[in-house]
């Protein structure tokens, strides 16, 4: 005798639903998939969103007044990289600071590349927000 119950697949399952008269229980476009362990799960998640641990978007926000000035600094907010580390997306919350952060991001970009962990920052992209 197996331990566990035969699994149909999922035409089989929807004939004896319909067979039976009953509504099927799942989705139609739900996938099963095998079950992972959580300890697997975690580990994937602490290494994608880098928990615990310091990025290069950190060395980034510590220094981002020096990088851009006092006066943009506060105005805007390194928020994270993008495409492999190649963009850095940009959050600011005046347009005349926006306008000066493009102006000048050249410069940005080259000083960026100069951090640790940073040499992939190829360009900047503002975001009003």
């Amino acid at each position: 005798m197996p331990n566990e119950p035969h699994h149909f697949s999922r035409v089989a399952e929807e004939l004896i639903a319909d067979l039976r008269g009953i509504p099927g229980s799942e989705p139609k476009r739900q996938r099963l998939r095998p079950t992972k362990p959580i300890l697997e799960v975690m580990d994937q998640l602490i290494a994608k969103h880098r928990i615990g641990g310091s990025g290069p978007e950190d060395g980034i926000r510590e220094r981002w007044a020096e990088l851009v000035g006092t006066a943009n600094a506060s105005y805007s907010h390194p928020a994270r990289l993008e495409r492999d580390g190649t963009v850095l997306i940009v959050l600011t919350t005046h347009s005349v600071v926006r306008n000066e952060l493009f102006l000048h991001r050249l410069s940005i970009v080259e000083k960026l590349k100069k951090l640790p962990g940073c040499s992939g920052i190829k360009r900047l992209h503002l975001v009003a927000g």
